[in-house]
């Protein structure tokens, strides 16, 4: 059966440019996989997307005009149903073959074979393959209908009486075998093999392809389309770097980056994803603004370029903001002058609303703010952000007089954290909250602690974002978490499966970072209950501090499986450690011990011992020697009392992993006591001398973590 590349290619409206990396690559996808299922195409054949504004496409190597033939077994009913005594065929078979389209003359080529506990009768027979038509025509309509479309357009064919349904309105249908075209339709569109180039810029109105392999190079030279997202994507990088290198200046979005760097990872940056989606030949031009407008914050004016216009600011050596800026784009004409005139005529007025809202907002101190926020809806169960910020001062205070820190400016940010709700420019922009207060602080005259901690409390954002530094802004950023993670779950709106409105999960994780990278001495369930004295009487549940803690750990033990073994985070965190700071200390210790050879008899061992007093009830505290009557149990006694200091001293000077490793000393005494000695004997004397001997080995074994958890025994 011949066998050639294939193309597809549906010629549309304009695509939504936040979605047309997704629409693309499910297209390709889907219609491939639906032809490697049907046998047209084998697993070996190459998937190649094509997105652009105007059209998804999918080249497929290596087609079959038709799949190959399939052999086929029907089963048809139990052997002691269709046939009788004299093994002639019942009525019931004459009729299940008769709706197969088959006679009785087949009975005798009938097979037998076992299904289940009785034996069945099967008919054999050929399929004969999918042809491509046929096959490529159910492939496409699998792939439009699994699009993943953000909304869906209705629209009326050119009939004037059809109605179809799609992400945008399509106008044309390519489908290419070899050079022949396949003959299928889809949304009142019959396959041909002509497509159209670039609005503006394509040699001719139209593009009759060759074949299916030379539908790239055509629409770039005949069509002035990069058709490919990746490569239309890695283009413009490169154009964006090269000019901005070419100005002596760096591009915003690769600050901190070589070119080699960001050639692979700003592909998944959302700027450039979006800019990739708008045009269809990427060509980047220079454009420049006033620089009186560099007095304005440059995060304001960057995000005004970026989020309003689709712009790439420039920066300096130093990261400070250029006044020239890289416009992507869609023509290439002689003189691009006009372009970049109009360009910069459209950003002007942008940047000076920002330059009105930076100048309106300082006419006014935070401070002065604070008063409104007794009008802003915080929950209504929880009161106002003005009663919300009562208790962040009173939280961030109490936190920072832990810390020894300054009370009285971890209490100034927290009253000042949310005053910039408030100003124009961040209900413009609501993304520079906190950046715009730290402006504003710092204008007003505020210390400079105090206008850090305003913009830093909100940070971590995000995975890997950075922490806030020192202490002050410490202390209003676990506040801040605090208060939130404390109220939401004290009225009974804890997260519940994928939901979480109030992203707790995030807040808690923040605390958690915090507290373990930040190594600060507090106890994560004393922190949740401070946090809970600042609701009024009857506000949250009194419980609410032992409802939030074990949420923190589970969010705790998913932060840590990113980087350790299961067992190991396991052994840590069943203990339910309380000073976060310390568990990374206690983790590498787990990690380091369990590298001795002693290890996993002690693992064993410790997991031993614990099922032995999970069943038992141990009456003497302390062991009494005069009762220890073996060998083996005094010489564990003698070895744990050897032991025993040097893991207290261990664990005095913080040093976990000493405390672990002095505790290889004792497997060959462990080893011997359960060779040698029965624990639940008769005698209670002796039984619950060596219960309570097992009681204080226990204790030390575990003293930094359960090490039974390794145990894979």
């Amino acid at each position: 059966m011949s066998t050639h590349n294939l193309l597809v290619e549906l010629f549309v409206e304009e695509l939504p440019p936040k979605a047309l990396k997704k629409l693309g690559e499910a297209f390709a996808g889907t219609l491939a996989e639906s032809l490697k299922t049907q046998g047209l195409a084998g697993a070996d054949s190459v998937v190649t997307p094509y997105a652009s504004p105007r059209r998804l496409a999918v080249h497929v190597t290596n087609v079959s005009a038709q799949a190959a033939d399939k052999p086929v077994s029907h089963k048809l009913m139990p052997v002691s149903v269709g046939l009788d005594a004299n093994g002639q065929a019942t009525p019931a078979l004459l009729k299940k073959l008769g709706a197969l389209g088959l006679d009785a003359s087949v009975v005798p080529q009938l097979k037998r074979a076992p299904d289940g506990k009785a034996e069945a009768l099967f008919f054999d027979s050929t399929a004969k393959g999918a042809l491509l038509a046929d096959g490529l025509q159910k492939a496409l309509d699998e792939a439009i209908a699994k699009l993943p479309i953000p909304k869906v357009m209705t629209y009326q064919l050119a009939d004037g009486w059809s109605t179809v349904n799609f992400v945008r309105p399509v106008h044309g249908l390519v489908a290419l075998h070899g050079a022949e075209v396949v003959n299928i339709g889809v949304l009142g569109l019959s396959a041909g093999r002509t497509t159209q180039g670039h609005r503006f810029e394509a040699k001719s109105g139209s593009v009759g392809l060759k074949d299916a392999d030379s539908y790239a190079a055509q629409m770039e030279s005949e069509g002035a389309v990069i058709p490919s997202y990746e490569v239309r994507c890695l283009n413009m990088i490169q154009q964006l770097l090269s000019t901005a290198k070419n100005l002596g200046l760096q591009l915003e979005v690769a600050r901190g980056l070589t070119d080699a760097e960001a050639e692979v990872i700003l592909p998944d940056n959302t700027l450039i994803q979006e800019v990739t989606a708008l045009v269809e030949r990427p060509n980047v031009l220079v454009g420049r603004f006033e620089q009186d407008f560099l007095a304005v914050p440059q995060e304001c004016l960057i995000l005004t370029m970026k989020a309003n216009q689709k712009y790439f600011p420039l920066l300096d050596a130093a990261g400070k903001l250029s006044n020239q800026f890289l416009i992507v784009s869609n023509i290439s004409p002689a003189d691009a002058s006009q372009v970049v005139s109009g360009n910069e005529r459209v950003v002007r007025p942008r940047l000076a609303d920002a330059k009105f809202f930076f100048d309106q907002d300082r006419k006014q101190k935070l401070a002065a703010r604070v008063p409104r926020l007794d009008n802003v809806v915080y929950h209504n169960k929880l009161g106002s952000q003005g009663e919300r910020v009562k208790r962040l001062v009173k939280l961030a205070g109490g936190i920072a007089r832990l810390l020894k820190a300054d009370e009285a400016q971890a209490e100034r940010a927290a009253l000042l954290a949310k005053a910039d709700l408030l100003t124009d420019m961040v209900g413009e922009f609501p993304e520079l909250q906190g950046i715009m207060g730290r402006y504003y602080a710092l204008h007003d005259g505020e210390a400079l602690p105090v206008a850090d901690a305003v913009e830093t409390h909100y940070q971590p954002r995000f995975a890997g974002d950075a922490l806030p530094e020192g202490n002050v802004a410490l202390s209003v950023a676990l506040a801040d978490r605090l208060d939130s993670l404390v109220g939401i779950f004290g009225i009974g709106l804890a997260p519940t499966g994928d939901k979480d409105p109030f992203a707790l999960r995030r807040a808690a994780l923040g605390v958690l970072r915090i507290l373990m990278e930040c190594g600060l001495p507090l106890d994560l369930l004393d922190l949740l209950e401070l946090a809970r004295t600042g609701f009024a009487p009857g506000q949250v549940a009194d419980s609410v501090a032992l409802d939030v803690y074990p949420f923190m750990l589970e969010r705790l033990r998913g932060l840590l499986r990113e980087v350790s073994a299961v067992d190991e985070v396991e052994a840590v965190l069943v203990q339910q450690p309380r000073r976060i700071d310390r568990v990374p200390a206690r983790l590498a210790a787990v990690r380091e011990f369990r590298a001795l050879p002693e290890a996993e008899a002690l693992a064993a061992a410790n997991k031993r011992i614990q099922n032995i007093l999970k069943k038992t009830e141990v009456v003497a505290d302390a062991v009494e020697a005069a009762l220890l009557q073996e060998g083996a149990e005094r010489a564990l006694y003698e070895q744990l009392l050897a032991v025993r200091p040097k893991v207290e001293a261990a664990l005095a000077n913080l040093d976990y992993t000493a405390a672990l490793k002095a505790l290889a000393g004792l497997r060959a005494a462990v080893d011997r006591f359960f060779d040698e000695v029965m624990v639940m004997v008769d005698e209670p004397l002796v039984r619950n001398n060596r219960l309570a001997l097992l009681t204080g080995l226990a204790a030390t074994m575990n003293s930094v973590a359960d090490i039974g958890q390794l145990s894979s025994r």
